[in-house]
């Protein structure tokens, strides 16, 4: 369970990253949408005193707002998906320090123009991260779980699943059998926007402050889940069980790494080995069998 509290916040943001990859795109500006949040929401709290869930409305809102974005200028604007969601990352990774002039946000916290924000966090709000169900399960798993069925029904059982993967595949194709394609890419970019500022809120939860630092690893390690994904069950395309099993693999991975006193800094090159491993696997043996 310690485990699985430890990913869910990745795999959340991967399985949104996996269903921008599955439109056939790719969507860099998760990890600074996460962090935004974690900020946005530890700011609402502290110093505007909004409860539980106006916070959580008002982040899930500045979530989709950033998918409508990147959506505009990817399908409106005609600009390749990787610029757009990195120009957008640049954006938001800068905007979420001005307004407390670079500081994290905790109560006491002396805004710029040298005011002190007394607001604190609501202990509604913070169950969300800190709860357990009968003691046993954690109230993120049980939301990373939900998020997992909900979209891999979507994905797998439903008609705009398969028209997200056709666009995917072949977007001319998918456009000239009659599926609006640029539909689809809003609604695939709103998601993973959406499922972004869905675990920056678990993060907050959690924390119980506003950290700076907080997604500076959010982006990579769901990447490297979503990624990771393609080798599980042979699949060799992005999908929801994928990414899940992925992120606890990458989980386990770098919890049995600490238990054996590996140094912190070598973690990232052995998810990056694990990665390169898997699609190098992937891949290799899709080739040899055509």
């Amino acid at each position: 369970m310690s485990v699985l509290q430890a990913v869910s916040v990745v795999a959340i943001i991967g399985v949104g990253v996996t269903v921008s990859i599955a439109v056939g795109g790719f969507d860099l500006s998760v990890g600074a949408i996460a962090a935004s949040s974690v900020m946005a929401a530890s700011y609402a709290m502290v110093v505007w005193h909004f409860s539980a869930a106006e916070t959580v409305l008002l982040v899930l809102a500045l979530g989709l707002a950033v998918g409508l974005v990147n959506a505009t200028l990817i399908v409106r604007f005609n600009v390749p998906d990787l610029l757009a969601t990195l120009a957008v990352n640049f954006l938001l990774t800068g905007l979420q320090l001005i307004p407390t002039a670079g500081r994290s946000i905790a109560t006491g916290l002396i805004l710029p123009n040298g005011t002190s924000a007394n607001g604190v966090f609501d202990p509604a709000f913070l169950s969300l991260g800190r709860t357990r169900l009968f003691d046993v399960v954690p109230l993120p798993v049980l939301i990373m779980l939900t998020v997992a069925v909900t979209a891999g029904i979507f994905t797998e059982r439903t008609r705009f699943g398969r028209l997200i993967f056709a666009v995917g595949g072949n977007e001319l194709a998918a456009r000239l059998a009659g599926a609006r394609t640029g539909r689809l890419k809003v609604l695939a970019y709103s998601l993973s926007a959406s499922l972004a500022a869905l675990g920056g809120v678990i993060v907050a939860a959690r924390v119980g402050r506003g950290d700076v630092s907080s997604g500076a690893s959010l982006l990579l390690d769901a990447v490297a889940a979503s990624l990771i994904g393609y080798a599980v069950l042979n699949a060799r395309r992005p999908n929801v069980l994928g990414t899940i099993v992925g992120a606890i693999f990458v989980g386990i991975l770098l919890n049995g790494l600490t238990m054996l006193n590996v140094p912190y800094y070598t973690q990232d090159f052995v998810k990056g080995v694990v990665l390169v491993g898997a699609l190098a696997l992937t891949y290799g043996s899709a080739r040899r069998r055509h």
